[in-house]
Parts: C-alpha cells; sequence; structure tokens
C-alpha cells in the first residue's frame, strides 16, 4: 500500500507549480520592504529551519545581503530587546501555529525589523503577524514528516530572492516542477535505490553532507533519516566535516554526499567521496552529474538545473529514499514515533 508520505512526494510538482504561479507576482511586495532594509534574520524551527538555510546562502550569495539565523530563545526566554533597525525578518512554519515563531516574528516587529511569512497556512496566526505572507499551496499535508511543505517554502525562499535582488533569472524557477516529476520518475526506476537501501538498512547510521546552496538539504535529508527511519544521521558541512568527524566514517557509518551538477562548491564534494571511498567506507551520492556518481559507491539521480534552484529538486531523491527505507526497516514514515505535525516548543 502507498505510504501518504510517498503521496505527498508524487504531489509536489502541482504543489510547486501552483506556488510559484502565486509567488512570483509578490515580488514587488518583497522588493518594497528590501528598500528599507540592508540584512535578513531567518526564524524558524525543524525542516523549515533547514529550508532557512537555504535561503541564507541564496540571499547572500546572489542577493548579496548579510543573513543569518535567529535564536528564538533570545525573545522567548531571555527576553532580550536587540537593535533589528534595518533588518528584514522572515519567520517560516508550515502550518503558521508555532507559537515560538509566532512570537519571534512580534518581538523582531517591537525590535524595529520589517517582516514577512513563509507559510502554508493561510489564516494562520503567523500570516496575520507578518507584513507581507508569503502563501505557499501545498495543500494539506497528512504525513508528519515534511515533503511538499518543505520543497513549496524552497520556491518561496527563491521568489524572496527575487524580490531582494538577486543576480538569478526567474525562469529558472519554473522549471522547476517538471524536473521534479522528471527527477521522480527517474529515481524510483534507479538500480541505485534498491541498493542504496538494502546497505543502509543494515547499518546504525550514516553522516550527510553538503556545502553551500546544498548544505540545507544536507541537512533535511539527515532530519529525515532520523525522524523516519529511527537511525542516526549526522547532516554536516564537508567543511567541518573534514575537521574532525570525518573520523566517524568507517565500514559501519556511510557518507551520503549531496551537490547541484554544477557550482563552486560540486568539486569539493567529489574530493570528499573519492576521500571516504579511499578509506574503505562507502559513499552515496545525491545529485553531482556524472562527477559526482562517478566517486561513489552508488548514485541517485539529481536535478539538471542550475545551482539556485537545484535545492527545490535535489530533497527529492532523499524523499524517496527515506520513505523506502523506512518501510523496509518496518517503520511507518507517515506517523514517527513522537512526532506530531505541529511541534510547540517552550
Amino acid at each position: 500500500m502507498t505510504s501518504r508520505m510517498r503521496a505527498e512526494i508524487g504531489e509536489q510538482p502541482d504543489a510547486l507549480r501552483r506556488t510559484v504561479d502565486a509567488l512570483l507576482p509578490r515580488t514587488a511586495d518583497i522588493a518594497a520592504l528590501a528598500r528599507e532594509t540592508r540584512q535578513v534574520l531567518f526564524i524558524a524551527r525543524g525542516s523549515s529551519d533547514n529550508a532557512a538555510v537555504y535561503g541564507r546562502y541564496l540571499v547572500e550569495s546572489h542577493a548579496g545581503r548579510l543573513a543569518t539565523l535567529a535564536a528564538p530563545s533570545i525573545a522567548t526566554a531571555y527576553r532580550r530587546k536587540l537593535d533589528l533597525d534595518g533588518v528584514l525578518a522572515v519567520a517560516i512554519s508550515q502550518s503558521g501555529k508555532t507559537e515560538e515563531i509566532v512570537e519571534t516574528l512580534d518581538w523582531a516587529a517591537g525590535c524595529g525589523a520589517r517582516t514577512v511569512a513563509v507559510t502554508n497556512g493561510a489564516g494562520s496566526p503567523l500570516a496575520e503577524a507578518a507584513e507581507v505572507a508569503l502563501i505557499t499551496r501545498a495543500g494539506d499535508e497528512l504525513a508528519v514528516p515534511a515533503t511538499k511543505t518543505y520543497t513549496t517554502q524552497l520556491a518561496a525562499l527563491s521568489v524572496l530572492g527575487l524580490g531582494l535582488g538577486a543576480d538569478v533569472e526567474a525562469g529558472d524557477l519554473r522549471a522547476v516542477p517538471d524536473e521534479v516529476a522528471r527527477l521522480i520518475d527517474l529515481t524510483e526506476s534507479s538500480d541505485a535505490l534498491p541498493e542504496i537501501v538494502e546497505e543502509l538498512a543494515a547499518v546504525p547510521g550514516a553522516v550527510v553532507s553538503g556545502r553551500g546552496i546544498a548544505f540545507g538539504t544536507a541537512l533535511e535529508l539527515a532530519l529525515k533519516i532520523k525522524e523516519a527511519c529511527y537511525l542516526h544521521a549526522m547532516g554536516l558541512s564537508y567543511a567541518d566535516l573534514l575537521h574532525g568527524p570525518i573520523a566517524v566514517v568507517d565500514d559501519r557509518t556511510p557518507a551520503l554526499l549531496v551537490a547541484a551538477e554544477s557550482g563552486p562548491t560540486l568539486p569539493g564534494t567529489i574530493a570528499l567521496a573519492r576521500r571516504v571511498q579511499g578509506a574503505g567506507a562507502r559513499a552515496y551520492g545525491v545529485g553531482g552529474g556524472a562527477g559526482l556518481a562517478g566517486a561513489c559507491s552508488a548514485a541517485l539521480p539529481g536535478p539538471g538545473l542550475p545551482e539556485w534552484v537545484a535545492p527545490l529538486a535535489l530533497i527529492v531523491p532523499g524523499q524517496i529514499l527515506v520513505e523506502n527505507l523506512a518501510r523496509r526497516l518496518g517503520v511507518d514514515p507517515d506517523v514517527p514515533r513522537g512526532l506530531n505535525k505541529v511541534t510547540q516548543t517552550d
């Protein structure tokens, strides 16, 4: 029987198409806020925080603005006022109902920031709290692990980047839905998929690594492995991995390496795959084109998209891998233990 998670993975092309069509006209609203701000502060938790990592790299590398990730406890626990004049605060929440995120956005506004919300919850408290609300069109998501709400958040953040003046082409974003549909078919017909599933089912965990614009994808894939498969998974930039934690990669701890098919971090990802293999461990690629596939033990296909939008599709083979791995391990991927769709934190 098809899991809800798998069904929602398959709904992503349409969800992305609806979201892009709805949000691209909002770039003017974002540009108006951009004229009054200098830097960006992202407010998020969980999968939304991994989306924020993508947003940070996009804004800094292509829009030329400093971007940082907020520590919500400064607002909610320490209740410390900061000078946020000139800051654009962007809060991300799939439901728009996480009280900590809403409270932190209100705090940011009270500290002088201009505010944007990215949420799938039209009419939610978060959408109501923001000056500009970018409402994604993912539709209802019933499986607890975020799939289509995550990729549509990335689409909204791509639109944010365009509104902030990123030096990219909006047409690249319109190519994403068809590429995601193609990638779903390619991944599910890949001989590498069952091979990687069987090998991961036999180990206690893995390291998941990427860098730059693909780093958020590595973090999200690691999170999905942990929450849906109950395996240990460490998400790291490959730069941080090389500073010491690479010692954990061995014949019982393989590396999953994610990369776009082009961009400045691809050569380093390929070099890392060769180092892992040379140390006697297994390296599995996700994306990265023929170069990464050739350096890995096995590899899943990646999107043929420019690096700046590649993460919108790059996570999709990882989602399919996780759904297959969960079922192989006898875990229901739709309702991981201990998790709810909306998480509230103190």
